[in-house]
């Protein structure tokens, strides 16, 4: 009453304060000296508050240090709104680490018994659920450190032996697949629990994960329990594709190996010799989200102004529905830890996401104004963050926009679902995703763009700017530094620092615009170290791209897939350094047109044959001259004279160090006289510090 007073007569009132404790005793009122032992407690109780209390106070959810388990997700929704000057906080208590963990405790910690199988292997009876239903787990982590299912084989892969649903040259590779041949011995019809065993098929750019039905010794042929959504072959080749074989009990033969029995509910491991059985901190996830912010789209009820600030959130799980086999491009199908839907000006801030089987964070329908700011994601099972809401055909109520990813650090993606992109944005608008850094993941860095070809789109005006993305790819083909799908006018790519970028057959490009990239802004990027081409294209409309360097692709530096009847690129004062591969790769011809541009003839248009504008940029590679045949198969000379770079040079730009990564460049550099900006590189990445203080493994016994 005294609060509700304090509003009524207009007079500034403290915040409402909740606290929470793992280690609390029940029945507590959330106060200081009878805290909450769950945070869900504390969600209640903001619901219970009036609406113009929550708006006009705000609230402080405390949150202790120590393990907060949870096995089913944290729940908000418009209820629990605040205001833009009085959010609603979950906030570290100051000095405190809390951790949210959807991870279950294994072993002595649990009150089981871990108990010696054989002289190398470990064994434990897992409890009954409390619903009944099979334990199911994908991650498990021994002392804070993931370990691996069982598989075979140990390093390497195996290769499909033949294809009987089809290759590349015979069907068109996305034919659904339900088969194939594998050489004898590198699968076994009598495997322990055949149907817990796992194939996982690296192909294209997709992962597919595979229940087995049957395996005929016979014929040497395996069927799935459902279909794969590319046909079995490494990539468009006749060759078979790469896979191999998890959850094993057989394979169980390697330190840091587990296998689950889900049907006799029996944990196995093979301890690392420093790992004692009888202590060790075992944990697999339990929980398949952590927090779900959820408003109503339909009735436009939309849950505001809540704020998570220095928490840590720490195991959880995923596994797949029948049918599902992973094949959507990148690993769009797997679910996210914390969920926002019909979502305003929330905030994820000074956050860390560790140890998670899924994506970290979805940002899905209706959502606005979100922020995830200095935040650290590590040892993820798929992607960092994705934002995407309803496309053109949906109400404007569904659609999502103007949420910013900034100053975030994310090491160590897609660990199980290798297709995962880091930061993925798919049908969405006005984000900025700023001074992030994107490393060790086996897929593309930032994904922009969620419509093939020319038609509507709604994904643009999307700022991607001072971002360093490095050391990403190898396992998978067709991706890229950065990323870029559809009609997306008002895109930006600026200021990026994009470096060491592998695939397995092809792609491994810096910057790539894939099917219909139409009227993207790229300039002032560095990208440089690139298994294929610094900048790639596809098929694209009108892309420009100017006052960028590329530099040292190991195979090319400039491709471009297919010709259209139009413009492209319009590429300007770029400099272009290498020392070996092609200088221009695949298709740079032209082609005789018509455009409704003056001077017009009698039919209202022009024709045109240029499908690429190329000028004022330098080109330099120490170890070729100007007239030797880099340009499309000619010299600079003959380049020009096909009305290409008239005004190019081929001459040393003067970097300090290039092959180190030193492009800085001298203040004579002929570069400068063509007219390129040179602009900070360093200020690509995180500014500021980011996630909270680092949390020891040993917090999982507390």
């Amino acid at each position: 009453m005294v609060i509700l007073s304090c509003l009524l007569i207009g007079v500034h009132c403290a915040a409402a304060e909740f606290h929470v404790r793992a280690d609390a005793a029940s029945g507590g009122d959330g106060s200081a000296e009878a805290p909450f032992r769950t945070i869900q407690q504390a969600c209640d109780s903001i619901a219970a508050m009036p609406t113009l209390q929550r708006q006009r106070q705000g609230v402080t959810v405390w949150i202790g240090g120590g393990i907060h388990r949870i096995d089913s997700p944290i729940r908000l929704g418009a209820e629990h709104s605040g205001a833009l000057d009085h959010p609603v906080r979950f906030a570290a208590m100051p000095g405190e680490q809390p951790v949210i963990s959807g991870g279950v405790p294994i072993g002595s910690q649990a009150g089981q018994s871990w108990r010696r199988h054989d002289d190398k292997r470990w064994v434990v009876d897992l409890p009954k659920r409390a619903d009944g239903s099979p334990w199911r787990f994908r991650q498990l982590y021994v002392n804070g450190q993931r370990r691996y299912r069982a598989r075979t084989p140990n390093e390497g892969f195996y290769r499909v032996a033949g294809c009987p649903e089809g290759t590349p040259k015979s069907v068109h590779y996305h034919t659904d697949c339900k088969t194939f041949q594998f050489h004898p011995g590198d699968l076994r019809s009598d495997w322990k629990n055949l149907h817990d065993v796992e194939i996982i098929v690296y192909h294209f750019w997709t992962d597919s994960h595979l229940p087995i039905a049957t395996i005929d010794d016979q014929t040497n042929t395996v069927t799935f329990a459902h279909r794969a959504g590319k046909v079995f072959t490494n990539d468009f080749s006749e060759e078979g594709a790469r896979y191999v074989v998890e959850n094993v009990f057989e394979a169980l033969d390697q330190p840091g190996e587990w296998y689950l029995d889900s049907v006799r509910r029996r944990l196995y491991y093979y301890p690392h010799d420093d790992e004692d059985m009888t202590n060790a901190t075992v944990v697999a996830p339990l929980a398949s989200q952590m927090v779900v912010i959820d408003g109503d789209v339909q009735k436009q009820r939309f849950a505001e102004h809540i704020r998570f600030e220095g928490l840590t959130f720490r195991y959880c799980r995923f596994d797949f529905l029948a049918g599902n086999s992973n094949d959507q491009q990148g690993s769009a199908s797997i679910p996210a830890a914390v969920e926002f839907t019909a979502a305003h000006d929330c905030v994820l801030d000074h956050c860390r996401f560790q140890d998670l089987g899924t994506f970290a964070i979805d940002i899905k329908d209706g959502c606005d104004g979100n922020q995830v700011t200095h935040c650290e994601f590590s040892d993820l099972s798929a992607g960092g963050i994705r934002i995407g809401g309803g496309d053109e055909k949906t109400p404007p109520w569904h659609r999502t926009a103007n949420n910013v990813v900034s100053d975030n650090r994310l090491v160590g993606y897609g660990i199980d679902f290798p297709s995962a992109v880091g930061i993925l944005l798919t049908d969405t608008s006005g984000n900025r995703v700023a001074h992030n850094q994107i490393s060790g993941g086996e897929y593309t860095g930032i994904s922009v763009g969620w419509s093939w070809g020319y038609g509507r789109s709604i994904s643009t005006d999307n700022q991607i700017e001072n971002n360093h993305i490095h050391d990403i790819g190898g396992m998978l083909s067709d991706l890229g530094g950065i990323y870029t799908l559809g009609v997306s006018p008002g895109t930006v790519l600026r200021g990026n620092h994009i470096h060491d970028i592998d695939a397995n057959g092809y792609g491994g490009w810096g910057i790539y615009h894939d099917e219909g990239s139409t009227h993207i802004l790229v300039e002032n990027n560095l990208v440089h170290d690139t298994k294929f081409s610094a900048f790639n294209i596809h098929f694209a409309k009108e892309v420009t791209v100017r006052n960028n360097i590329f530099a040292l692709g190991e195979l090319e530096q400039l491709s471009r897939s297919r010709v259209e009847p139009h413009v492209s690129v319009y590429f300007e004062n770029n400099i272009v350094y290498w020392t070996e591969g092609k200088l221009f790769s695949k298709n740079w011809s032209d082609q005789e047109y018509s455009f409704y541009l003056h001077p017009k003839n009698s039919s209202g248009t022009a024709q045109r044959t240029e499908t690429s504008v190329f000028d004022w940029n330098l080109y330099f590679n120490p170890n070729a001259t100007a007239n030797d045949a880099l340009w499309d198969g000619g010299s600079l000379a003959q380049w020009q004279q096909r009305g290409k770079d008239r005004n190019g040079v081929f001459a040393d730009p003067g970097f300090a160090d290039p092959q180190n990564g030193d492009f800085t460049m001298s203040p004579t550099s002929p570069a400068l006289k063509l007219g390129f900006r040179p602009w900070d590189v360093s200020t690509a990445g995180p500014r500021g510090d980011v996630g909270p203080p680092v949390i020891d493994a040993t917090d999982d016994q507390r």
